[in-house]
């Protein structure tokens, strides 16, 4: 669950510490999904306070400002935007996972419904390939 490095520290973890694959992968999927509805809708709204702040305000209003232009331009290209969110948050690499995806669901104005399943499907291919090159990596050693 936690930021940044999420399911793709963890899975090798606990592959590498001797737990069977299939109890790691659903406690690594589940731990990175659960803040995923809690940060959807609240992102925005700590960016809104951020932005009234008087030392970190301009980063705030610079992120805010980002996502109010994507916004702008994204509004026919719903499904092309979903497609983008999955793709981002499956890239097992630090920083594109479930939390930035939620941030970015929430910068871009996405309804719950549609991003959740968006990120929860970016979050298993993730775990797929995380496992896949922790078992290949293992093999190698």
């Amino acid at each position: 669950m936690v930021p940044v490095i999420e399911l793709r520290g963890a899975v090798p973890i606990g592959i590498s510490w001797g737990f069977p694959f299939w109890l790691v992968y659903l406690v690594c999927v589940a731990g990175n999904l659960v803040p995923v509805p809690v940060l959807i809708p609240f992102a925005g709204r700590v960016l809104q306070w951020g932005a009234r702040l008087p030392h970190v305000g301009g980063m705030f209003r610079w992120i805010l400002s980002i996502g109010e232009k994507k916004v702008a331009k994204a509004k026919n290209a719903s499904t092309a935007i979903l497609l983008a969110l999955y793709l981002f948050v499956a890239i097992p690499a630090p920083g594109t996972g479930a939390w930035t995806g939620a941030l970015i669901a929430a910068l871009l104005d996405l309804r719950l419904k549609l991003a959740v399943p968006a990120i929860t499907a970016g979050v298993f291919l993730a775990g797929i390939i995380i496992s896949l090159l922790t078992y290949g990596a293992a093999a190698l050693l």
